[in-house]
């Protein structure tokens, strides 16, 4: 039970911490020509949205974890 809460909790705090990032690309004419440039390119994200992508990566990992021990515990 504690681990779906958490599970819940995780997935909520993701969301937040997406919908938060900048976005990468100048809209639809970005994605056609400069996508593979910003894919492949050596941009670094910088503050804030350094923070934001590393604490979304983290988040994305715990759910990963969290989502096995929620199906381990329900078996």
């Amino acid at each position: 039970m504690l681990v779906n809460i958490l599970l819940v909790i995780d997935a909520i705090i993701m969301i937040v911490l997406v919908l938060l990032q900048s976005g990468k690309s100048e809209g639809l004419s970005g994605a056609i020509s400069g996508g593979a440039e910003q894919l492949f390119g050596k941009q670094k994200a910088r503050g804030l949205d350094l923070v934001l992508h590393r604490g979304t990566v983290i988040t994305g990992v715990l759910f990963f974890v969290l989502a096995f021990l929620s199906a381990f515990i329900l078996q």
